[in-house]
């Protein structure tokens, strides 16, 4: 789910309701910018309970993929 460009909450609100519609157990790649947004999105999914599986940069073009993994 591409969410470079969406400003906090509100990217965290669409990754959420993203992952809320995994069966337990499905991931999910995020898209985020560097940042705010790669921090807090991934620390307020933990938070939720859901499984955050790996965060890799590409600072090349300023990309955080995140892959998450429903829990519960």
């Amino acid at each position: 789910m591409d969410l470079r460009g969406v400003r906090c909450p509100l990217n965290f609100v669409r990754a959420k309701m993203a992952v809320g519609r995994l069966t337990v157990g499905e991931e999910l790649e995020l898209l985020l910018d560097e940042g705010e947004p790669a921090d807090s999105v991934p620390r307020a999914l933990r938070e939720e309970g859901q499984a955050v599986l790996a965060e890799r940069a590409q600072p090349d073009d300023g990309v955080v993929r995140v892959l998450v993994r429903r829990m519960v």
